[in-house]
C-alpha cells in the first residue's frame, strides 16, 4: 500500500513540472499582459479541469479495481504487477511521443479573456493524466477510501504544483530546458511504473 502512495505521489509531482500543463498559460498571459494572481487564477482553473478528468477515469477504475477484491491476493501478487511493468514499457517506448496537449498559443492571442480560459479549459479536461491511473486501479482493491486519498493526493500536489511553477516561472526565477524535461517524462514515468511494479511482485 506504501508502494502505491509513495509511486502516485511522484508520478503527480512530475505532472506538476510538466510544461505543457501551464506553460500555454503563461506565454498566453504574457502577451494578454495578465498579472500574476489573473496567471495563478487561470492556471488553477486549467489544472483543476486536469484534475477532474483524471479523477473521474480514476474511480472508474478504482471502482473495477474494487469488483476484484475477493481476488485481491492473487491481483496483487501477480496480475497488478504485471500491468504497472507492461504500462512503464509503453511510457517509455512512446516517450519520443507527446501525449499532453499543445495549445498554439498564437491563435489564442487577442481572443477575449473568457474565450481563452474556456479553451484552456476544455484542453485540460480533455488531456487526463493517465500514467496515474493504473495506480487508481490497484488502489481500488483496497477499497473506495483509499482510492479517495489518491485522488486527493494527486489534485493538492498537481494544482499546488502547477502554481508554485508557474509563480517562480512568471517571475523569470527559474530557467530549465523545458523541451527536454517534457521530452523525457514518459522515460521517467515508465522508470516509475516499472519499479513499483517489481516492488509491489515482492511487498505487498
Amino acid at each position: 500500500m506504501s508502494t502505491i502512495i509513495i509511486a502516485s505521489f511522484l508520478i503527480s509531482l512530475l505532472h506538476a513540472l510538466i510544461p505543457s500543463h501551464w506553460l500555454p498559460v503563461l506565454a498566453i498571459g504574457r502577451k494578454e499582459k495578465w498579472n500574476l494572481p489573473q496567471t495563478i487564477k487561470i492556471t488553477f482553473m486549467a489544472g483543476l479541469a486536469h484534475v477532474v478528468s483524471t479523477v473521474i477515469i480514476g474511480f472508474i477504475l478504482g471502482y473495477v479495481g474494487a469488483s476484484m477484491q475477493e481476488y485481491a491476493d492473487y491481483f496483487t501478487r501477480l496480475v497488478a504487477p504485471g500491468i504497472l511493468i507492461l504500462l512503464g514499457f509503453y511510457f517509455i517506448q512512446q516517450h519520443y511521443k507527446h501525449h499532453h496537449f499543445h495549445l498554439d498559443e498564437k491563435k489564442m492571442i487577442g481572443r477575449s479573456k473568457s474565450k481563452i480560459i474556456v479553451a484552456l479549459v476544455i484542453a485540460m479536461f480533455l488531456s487526463p493524466c493517465m500514467e496515474i491511473e493504473a495506480y487508481f486501479f490497484l488502489a481500488g482493491t483496497y477499497g473506495f477510501w483509499f482510492s479517495a486519498a489518491i485522488a486527493l493526493m494527486y489534485a493538492v500536489v498537481t494544482l499546488t504544483g502547477m502554481m508554485i511553477w508557474i509563480t517562480i516561472a512568471y517571475k523569470g526565477m527559474l530557467k530549465l530546458n523545458w523541451h527536454s524535461l517534457e521530452h523525457n517524462a514518459g522515460i521517467i514515468t515508465g522508470g516509475i511504473l516499472i519499479i513499483t511494479g517489481i516492488i509491489t511482485f515482492f511487498i505487498h
